[in-house]
């Protein structure tokens, strides 16, 4: 999953940005509101963290503008301001959550998956589809209760595929969920990574979880659990 974060002190958002790629987050980082705005615009962002006290754009206005413009990715505030009729604006101008500075990160990260199950249609903390389960806060995957090891892009893959399990995904949309702005991108290298998932996931070619769809990309195609959706 694509994360920006909006923060314009260099300690905490190089923290974060660290910390959440450790937990397989593909991230991208502005220092300020009118840097956020344009890589909110650009971006293929499944969600954004934003700091209320920017410069150039505050962070309101950002969200503001975000949000006129149609952007619908959930949105976590920071914010330093202890007055609620703060965190009141925030949520009324488009936010969709929000985190009181100074926070423990796994606060942060667990409201950050939490806004992305909830955008994705999941109820439960682990997202199971027949067989496979992924639990995003260990970043375990397990196939018939057998663990199954990915690598940091193939976990990203399949993460995002699980989230939006028995939607179509083109080969762009993987693509930009891959890579963050920094990184050289190479859409072939998608296909590889898909097999590679399917021997992983699918050995003996039984189960049949990702479906290639020609011109149009790939879909989970496992059901969802009831129980978890």
């Amino acid at each position: 999953m694509r994360v920006l974060i909006v923060e314009d002190e260099q300690t905490l958002r190089e923290s974060i940005v660290e910390q959440l790629q450790q937990h397989g987050f593909t991230v991208d980082a502005a220092a300020d509101g009118e840097e956020g705005l344009y890589c909110g615009r650009e971006y293929a962002l499944d969600l954004a963290v934003i700091d209320l006290g920017l410069p150039k754009l505050p962070g309101l206005e950002l969200i503001k503008t975000l949000r006129a413009e149609g952007k619908t990715f959930p949105i976590l505030i920071l914010t330093a301001r202890d007055r609620w009729q703060d965190k009141v604006e925030g949520l009324q101008a488009g936010a969709d959550d929000y985190v009181a500075k100074p926070f423990h990160f796994e606060e942060l990260l667990a409201r950050v998956q939490a806004l992305l199950r909830r955008s994705g249609g999941w109820a439960q903390p682990v997202l199971r589809c027949g067989p496979v389960s992924l639990d995003p806060r260990t970043q375990e995957v397990m196939v018939n209760g057998r663990k199954v090891d990915l690598t940091s892009f193939e976990y990203r893959i399949l993460d995002h595929l699980i989230h939006r399990a028995g939607e179509v995904i083109s080969k762009s949309e993987l693509t930009e969920r891959l890579y963050a702005q920094d990184f050289d991108r190479d859409s072939n290298t998608i296909e590889v990574f898909i097999g590679r998932l399917r021997r992983k996931l699918d050995p003996d070619e039984t189960i049949k979880p990702i479906e290639t769809l020609r011109g149009r990309g790939y879909r989970f195609a496992l059901q969802r659990d009831t129980a978890a959706a």
